[in-house]
């Protein structure tokens, strides 16, 4: 897996329906299909999930491509859990080999949970991948605002999440360079069993916190340097507003709610 496949926390420009959104109406989406996801009760219920995140992808004009090559970096969990599934499985075995159970429940459920895994990773990625950072940032300091009310600082908590995801790639970025850097001093980083891999990659972790730690400091300063106190009489170049193809998603999105219930009811497998 090289590091340019992680993908979360990027933003792929393009014009599209989906990039045009309202970033409050894009993140209050992206939350409906993850709860939507763990309402499913079938796999009737993941195709109709499967087919909606499908057609959103094809609006945004992200290449399918670029948004599979994300999966790639979760795709040891996803084994880990199939496996732990298949094995943990109730039910009259269909194979036994020691201490090995295989059922076919379990089989069921593994597939479940593998599909349920897919779909969290790559609607979390559109999000990302389809609003800028500055106006992910804007849309949940909104979407956290009435939490204002009790105390709880919006405009800081979203600013925390922003940065959280916009340092994902760059950290990625520096983790790249350091990891060349060591390759051109005899560092082997793709040969060997997984546990000589794993103790090639602990020389990485101290310049990498050390990086870490800069580009924190150096965000700090550039902060400072523009007076940033905090969204206390804080204004934006570009306000947000709603147009007609948010209140279009918001009804669409009510529709597919309602697939999901139904499907609940009338499953076909």
């Amino acid at each position: 897996m090289a590091l340019k496949d992680i993908t979360l926390g990027q933003y792929y420009p393009v014009d599209s329906k989906i990039h045009e959104l309202d970033a409050r109406t894009k993140i209050l989406a992206v939350f409906a299909y993850l709860v939507s996801l763990f309402l499913i009760k079938s796999f009737t219920g993941f195709g109709v999930a499967a087919l909606f995140l499908f057609i959103c992808v094809k609006m945004s004009k992200v290449p399918f491509s670029f948004v599979t090559r994300g999966f790639k970096p979760i795709l040891m969990i996803l084994i880990l859990t199939i496996i732990i599934n298949v094995l943990s499985g109730t039910g009259e075995p269909i194979l036994t080999w020691w201490i090995i159970k295989i059922t076919k429940e379990g089989i069921y459920r593994a597939g479940f949970m593998a599909i349920r895994l897919i779909l969290l990773v790559f609607g979390s990625s559109v999000l990302t991948l389809t609003t800028k950072p500055i106006s992910l940032t804007d849309g949940l300091e909104k979407i956290f605002s009435p939490l204002s009310v009790i105390g709880i600082p919006a405009h800081e908590l979203a600013m925390m999440m922003s940065i959280a995801l916009r340092f994902i790639p760059t950290l990625m970025e520096e983790t790249d360079k350091i990891m060349k850097a060591q390759s051109s001093r005899g560092a082997d980083f793709e040969n060997g069993t997984l546990k000589e891999k794993a103790k090639a990659l602990l020389p990485l972790l101290v310049p990498l916190f050390v990086a870490a730690f800069r580009i924190a400091g150096d965000l700090a300063m550039a902060m400072e340097a523009r007076c940033y106190n905090g969204g206390k009489g804080r204004t934006r170049m570009n306000e947000m507003h709603y147009r007609k193809g948010d209140a279009v998603a918001a009804v669409v999105i009510v529709i597919y709610l309602a697939l999901i219930i139904l499907s609940r009811n009338f499953t076909l497998f």
